[in-house]
C-alpha cells in the first residue's frame, strides 16, 4: 500500500481541535488538486472495530461511533450516521463544522448529488472503499456533473502526526478443541466451493474469514481476536497468507502447516497482479472487498467474478464443537451476569451506584470466571435517558447515577475462548411506571414471538422481523434498528451474513447459525428499553400434525429478565408460560455455579408470574 511521497511532505497536524484538523485536510486537499474527500469510518478490511490508525473519521470530526462516514468539501463538510447514532453524533460533532445528517434522511451520495460543485474533483481512497460503494458514489459525482478521483495514500493520513502505528500483535492458533474442524478440511471446504463455481481462487480481504479458515486469532482491534491480514485461497486448498511477519510465532507458523505460504501484506498487490497475468478466475467480494483489490486484478487481466465470499456462509454454520462451547460459554457468562443482576439489586437503591460503575462492576464479574479474553463490545450502560440513546457509551462527562422511578439498560459481551456473548437487560430501579410496564411488556411479547418461532427451510430473518415488531405496532410503536445480528465463534459479535431485520436480506437462516433477538423501545429524553439473547438455529423436526419440518430456535443466554417490569395481563397463557419456563431453565442451569446470597436472589427473580 502506497505511503505519501517525503517530496513536498505536507504540515501535519498534532492533537488539535476539530476545526484546525479540518483546516488541514482542506488545504491537503488543495495541494493535491482535489476539491473535496470522502471520510468513511472503515479500515482496509471494512471490519466494525478498527485499529487506532484507522479512526480517521473520529480524528476529524470527534464522532466515534461504529457506523458512518463524512464528505468534505472546500466550503461544507457533512458526517453520516444512521438512527443508532443520531444522539450520539449530536453530543460529539461541532454542527458550525459539518452538517449532521441522518442517513434516512438523506445519504452521503445523495448530499454529494445535491452540494458537489460542477467540475469539481472528488478524492477517496479505494482501500477504504467496496466496489458497490465506488459506484454508487461515482454515479453521484457524475450526476452533480462532477468526479470521483482514486487517490494514491490518503491525504487525512498525511495530515495527522500523531498516527498510530499499524498494530503488531501475535497471531496465536485457534485450539481443535474449541475451532471443531481443522484448518485443513476447512480449506479443501471452500477449494471445492470454488472448483464448483469454475474459479481458481478467491482474494479475501475480512480478517474474520481469514482467522476461521486458518484457525488463528489475534489481538490487533479491540474486542474481535483477529489478526490484520489479506489472504487468496486457491482451488487446490492452498492459501497465500500476508500478514506482518512480526506476527508470526513459531508455533504458530507450525500449526499453519507448508500449505500456507506468507508473505508480508506489501505482497498482496504483486500476487494479485500475478493471478491476471497467468489469466486466473478469482472471485472478489463487491461488498467487502476494497475496490483497490478488484481494481488490480482487472488492470492484470484476470477474470473477476463478484461474489460473496466463500467463507461467511460455512463461518455462520457453527459445528457440533462450536455449538457446545457456545452452551459453555453462555453458561458462564449468565452466572456472571446474574451475579450482576444480585448485585445491583442491592446496590442501586442506595442512590450511589452510576453508570460506569455498574458497568466495571460487570466486567470484573466476568473476569473472576478467569477465561474472560476480553468484552465483545464497549459496554452500553445507560440509566435514565441515556438508556434511549442505542449505542451510548457512558464517559465522565455523561455519567449518570441511577435514580429510583428511572428503567437502567445494560448492553455487553464477552469474548470466551469457546464463544463469543452478547446479551441486554433493562432493569427497574425502584417502582416502574405503567408505561414502562406497557412497553417493555410489548418488547417482551416479540422476543418470546423470535424465541419461538417455527419457519420451513429457505426463511430469511427478514421474513421473521415482524413477529418481534407486532405487539409494538399494534400499539403504535417501533424502535429503529435490526431485530438480531448474527454472533462468530469466539470472532465478532457482529458477524453475517445473516441477520433479522426489516431491510431484505436473501440469506436463509441454517441449523447452527447463531443470532441475536434483541427487540427495543426508546422514548428519547426518559428512557430505553431492549431484552436481547442469543439463539441459534435449529435443526428441522417435525410439528405434530403438520406437512413439513420446521427449523426454531436454540435460546444460548442465561440470566433472569426483570419480572417488575412485566404486565402479566399483557402476556397470553403461551407467553407467560414460556417466561415461566426460561426462568426456570435459568434458575437451575445456574444456581449449582452461583454463590448462596446470589442463588437465594435468583430464586425470587426467576419465580413463576
Amino acid at each position: 500500500m502506497s505511503a505519501v511521497s517525503p517530496l513536498h511532505a505536507p504540515h501535519k497536524t498534532h492533537s488539535a481541535p476539530p476545526e484546525t484538523r479540518l483546516a488541514a485536510l482542506r488545504a491537503e486537499l488543495a495541494r493535491r488538486g482535489l476539491d473535496g474527500f470522502l471520510v468513511p469510518r472503515a479500515d482496509e478490511h471494512q471490519g466494525e472495530y478498527v485499529p487506532a490508525r484507522a479512526e480517521r473519521l473520529a480524528w476529524l470530526t470527534g464522532f466515534t461511533g461504529s457506523a458512518g462516514n463524512a464528505v468534505v468539501l472546500r466550503d461544507r463538510a457533512a458526517v453520516f450516521v444512521d438512527g443508532r447514532y443520531t444522539l450520539q453524533v449530536a453530543a460529539q460533532v461541532d454542527d458550525t463544522l459539518f452538517a449532521r445528517i441522518h442517513s434516512a434522511d438523506q445519504t452521503a451520495s445523495e448530499w454529494i448529488e445535491a452540494n458537489l460543485p460542477a467540475g469539481a474533483r472528488l478524492g477517496y481512497d479505494p482501500w477504504l472503499h467496496t466496489p458497490n460503494e465506488v459506484e454508487k458514489l461515482k454515479a453521484a459525482a457524475e450526476k452533480a456533473k462532477g468526479h470521483l478521483v482514486a487517490v494514491e495514500g490518503n491525504p487525512l493520513d498525511a495530515v495527522w502526526a500523531d498516527q498510530p502505528a499499524p498494530p503488531a500483535t501475535p497471531a496465536l492458533p485457534h485450539d481443535i478443541a474449541h475451532a471443531g474442524v481443522a484448518s485443513a478440511d476447512k480449506r479443501r471446504q471452500i477449494a471445492a466451493e470454488l472448483a464448483r463455481a469454475g474459479e481458481d481462487a478467491a482474494a479475501l480481504t475480512l480478517p474474520e474469514s481469514i482467522a476461521w479458515l486458518l484457525n488463528i486469532r489475534g489481538t490487533d482491534v479491540p474486542h474481535t481476536p483477529l489478526p490484520l491480514s489479506f489472504a487468496i485461497v486457491n482451488a487446490d486448498a492452498s492459501v497465500s497468507l500476508f500478514i506482518d511477519p512480526a506476527k508470526l510465532g513459531d508455533e504458530t507458523r507450525r500449526h499453519l502447516g507448508n500449505e500456507v505460504s506468507l508473505s508480508a501484506p506489501d505482497s498482496f498487490l504483486p500476487a494479485l497482479a500475478a493471478l491476471g497475468q497467468a489469466g486466473k478466475i478469482v472471485r472478489v467480494d463487491p461488498a467487502s472487498a476494497p475496490v483497490a483489490v478488484l481494481e488490480q486484478l482487472q488492470a492484470a487481466g484476470a477474470k473477476v467474478t463478484r461474489a460473496a465470499d466463500p467463507c461467511l456462509l460455512p463461518k455462520a454454520c457453527k459445528n457440533p464443537v462450536e455449538l457446545e462451547g457456545s452452551r459453555e460459554a453462555h453458561r458462564r457468562d449468565g452466572a456472571a451476569v446474574t451475579r450482576f443482576l444480585a448485585w445491583l439489586a442491592r446496590e442501586a437503591p442506595k442512590g450511589t451506584i452510576d453508570e460506569l460503575t455498574a458497568s466495571d462492576r460487570l466486567e470484573a464479574f466476568r473476569a473472576e470466571t478467569g477465561l474472560l479474553r476480553d468484552l465483545s463490545f464497549d459496554t452500553i450502560s445507560g440509566s435514565g435517558p441515556n438508556g434511549a440513546i442505542v449505542h451510548y457509551r457512558a464517559t465522565e462527562a455523561t455519567n449518570r447515577v441511577m435514580q429510583p422511578g428511572e428503567l437502567y439498560l445494560v448492553d455487553s459481551g464477552a469474548q470466551y475462548l469457546d464463544g463469543t456473548t452478547d446479551i441486554t437487560r433493562t432493569i427497574a430501579i425502584g417502582q416502574p411506571s405503567a408505561e414502562m410496564r406497557d412497553r417493555f411488556t410489548r418488547v417482551l411479547k416479540g422476543h418470546i414471538a423470535i424465541a419461538t418461532g417455527r419457519f420451513p427451510k429457505g426463511t430469511t430473518g427478514s421474513q421473521l422481523d415482524a413477529l418481534a415488531r407486532l405487539s409494538l405496532w399494534q400499539g403504535g410503536l417501533d424502535y429503529d434498528h435490526g431485530t438480531g445480528h448474527g454472533v462468530g465463534s469466539y470472532l465478532s459479535v457482529h458477524e453475517g451474513p445473516q441477520r433479522i431485520s426489516k431491510a431484505g436480506n436473501t440469506i436463509a437462516l441454517q441449523p447452527g447459525m447463531i443470532v441475536s433477538n434483541e427487540p427495543g423501545y426508546y422514548k428519547t429524553g426518559a428512557y430505553g428499553i431492549r431484552i436481547e439473547n442469543l439463539v441459534a438455529v435449529t435443526d428441522p423436526a417435525d410439528v405434530p400434525g403438520g406437512e413439513r419440518p420446521m427449523l426454531g430456535f436454540e435460546t444460548l443466554t442465561l440470566a433472569p429478565i426483570d419480572r417488575a417490569l412485566i404486565a402479566p395481563g399483557l402476556l397470553t397463557p403461551e407467553e407467560r408460560g414460556w417466561m415461566d419456563g426460561y426462568h426456570a431453565r435459568v434458575r437451575e442451569t445456574l444456581a449449582p455455579l452461583l454463590d448462596a446470597e446470589t442463588r437465594t436472589w435468583l430464586e425470587e427473580a426467576t419465580r413463576p408470574l
